[in-house]
């Protein structure tokens, strides 16, 4: 029997039918095995690749003290701060999630190496959801790799139903769908079975639909670096309601369809052309003209 799937629908169909597959990740071994022929040995080792490729990132990122174009600046410093601050309103672990996930992103301004999850502007919300739900649970490294798996599951869908390009849809697509996938990651990793886990994928990208893509001047760095900070709360709050058995009325494979319908709907200047939203504030214009003189852009 193929592995293969492209809804979760169909993810869904094969765990019922197959007695040995209990997770996303499962099924991802399987079909990862079927399409490359490599071991699951080999893909959970090229997992753990990618878990220690954005482990440096954030190490790099937290370095940070400004980028080039100044947007950037010591964020996810300032972020890790205030861990053990009594006066913030979010927990420890969360605040660990937002600092990792900016400096993932911080890291990214500087053209360092990141791990795309799905895009560079959206490449902090899984690696900060999956250290701070490792730390929170006790997780070994093994149960993490998984969970990266069942995130990649996620996005197998999202990449046939529907785009990862802010350039097509907007940001929706892009912080929203990596909330979506982190969604799902801590969820598998905290032990929820399969259907709770694709709901809270569901739960998270339904909040950020519309989510317009709008950089000022063209760069990576504002909106896209602080979103990455919320979009970790989004995962986060997904799984919790789906934890405690809160359900989507929409399925995933329907939001999906929603998001496609408002990517056509939305105009060219809220899709990563700078011509709309935050990007032509005047403040936006501002840093926009200042970096042109400066020969930046």
């Amino acid at each position: 029997m193929s592995h293969i799937f492209l809804s979760s629908k169909k993810l869904l169909e094969l765990i019922k039918k197959d007695k040995g597959l209990k997770t996303i990740s499962d099924v991802m071994i399987r079909a990862e095995m079927e399409i490359t022929n490599h071991s699951e040995k080999e893909i959970l080792q090229n997992a753990k690749k990618q878990i220690k490729i954005m482990k440096e990132s954030i190490h790099e990122g937290l370095e940070v003290e400004k980028s080039k174009s100044g947007m950037v600046d010591n964020e996810a410093k300032l972020a890790k701060k205030m861990v053990c601050d009594k006066n913030m309103m979010l927990d420890s672990h969360v605040i660990k999630g937002i600092s990792n996930a900016l400096a993932v992103v911080s890291a990214n301004a500087l053209m360092k190496r990141i791990v795309a999850a799905p895009t560079a502007g959206s490449s902090g919300i899984v690696p900060g959801c999956l250290f701070a739900v490792q730390e929170r649970f006790g997780l070994n490294e093994d149960v993490i790799a998984r969970a990266l798996l069942a995130s990649a599951g996620i996005g197998v869908i999202v990449a046939n139903k529907s785009t990862f390009s802010g350039a097509k849809a907007g940001c929706q697509a892009e912080i929203g769908v990596s909330a979506a996938m982190a969604a799902a990651a801590i969820s598998e990793a905290r032990g929820m079975d399969p259907e709770r886990c694709i709901n809270a994928s569901a739960l998270a990208l339904k909040n950020l639909l519309g989510l317009a893509c709008d950089p000022i001047a063209g760069l990576v760095e504002v909106p896209c670096v602080k979103r990455n900070a919320f979009g970790v709360t989004h995962a986060m709050t997904a799984s919790d309601l789906s934890y405690a058995g809160i359900t989507s009325i929409v399925p995933f494979d329907e939001v999906l369809m929603a998001m496609n319908n408002i990517a056509k709907n939305m105009t060219s200047s809220i899709r990563e052309t700078s011509r709309g939203g935050l990007a032509v504030t005047p403040t936006g214009k501002q840093i926009a003209q200042k970096l042109i003189k400066l020969n930046y852009r």
